[in-house]
């Protein structure tokens, strides 16, 4: 059995890319920082069907020292899914150098340390690297500059790790449209989010599903590496 780490997996869209790894005879690793139950209930329900198949990991992605401490701690690795990410507005008169250090940091320098603490660990496996980037990654969501950087960033990061790593590294990226409207209440009128939908050429918005099904087929995709699949429903056709 395979064993694959997705930071932020224990709820929202890291939850069912745990839950389709599983699936497909991989033994998770479920990254969380806050969500302690959330993590504890998904492994009860993954362990049950497989015995020893999923474990909790906890770290905070805004402290080195903890990311250091959970790859250590890693004895075999073949995929490392960046998934936890930060969100929310940062209007350029309101913000502050903690609103950069925690976009920054999390959404951006995490993946950059996970990948490089554990790479020795990737290439003994030929692993792969999947990073969960974002279609503002390339347009940047207005009020939302630092989280656009920090999108933008994981971006080259995702293609600067595909030349780093390789031959025995693949490195891959999948960039979300709406799939799930964030849980900060407020960040997203309802006014914007029919105004996002009407700008979908498919007219609706994704699932969760739809992101895990695009990571299962990069980790079973043995030659493509350095690539970033949009999967937002056709949003990226419009300016």
């Amino acid at each position: 059995m395979k064993t694959a780490l997705i930071t932020g997996g224990a709820v929202r869209i890291g939850a069912q890319i745990v839950k389709t790894l599983h699936e497909n005879n991989y033994r998770v690793l479920v990254h969380y920082h806050q969500s302690k139950k959330s993590a504890q209930t998904l492994c009860n329900e993954l362990n049950a069907i497989i015995s020893n198949s999923a474990e909790m990991v906890c770290a905070d992605l805004n402290i080195v020292s903890d990311i250091e401490k959970l790859s250590s701690k890693i004895e075999s690795l073949d995929l490392l899914i960046n998934n936890a990410s930060v969100f929310y507005q940062t209007p350029l008169t309101n913000a502050k150098h903690d609103d950069w250090d925690n976009l920054i940091n999390v959404n951006l320098k995490a993946p950059y340390f996970l990948a490089t603490e554990l790479s020795n660990k990737l290439k003994n496996r030929n692993g792969s690297i999947i990073n969960i980037v974002d279609i503002h990654s390339e347009r940047p969501l207005k009020n939302h500059s630092i989280y656009s950087i920090s999108k933008a960033g994981l971006n080259m990061l995702t293609l600067s790790l595909a030349k780093e790593l390789a031959p025995n590294v693949r490195v891959n990226g999948v960039s979300p449209g709406s799939i799930i409207w964030p849980q900060n209440k407020g960040s997203i009128s309802d006014k914007q989010k029919e105004n996002m939908l009407d700008r979908v050429a498919l007219k609706r918005q994704g699932n969760p599903k739809d992101i895990a099904e695009a990571i299962l087929f990069l980790v079973k995709s043995d030659y493509i590496t350095g690539q970033i699949i949009n999967i937002d429903g056709g949003r990226t056709l419009y300016q």
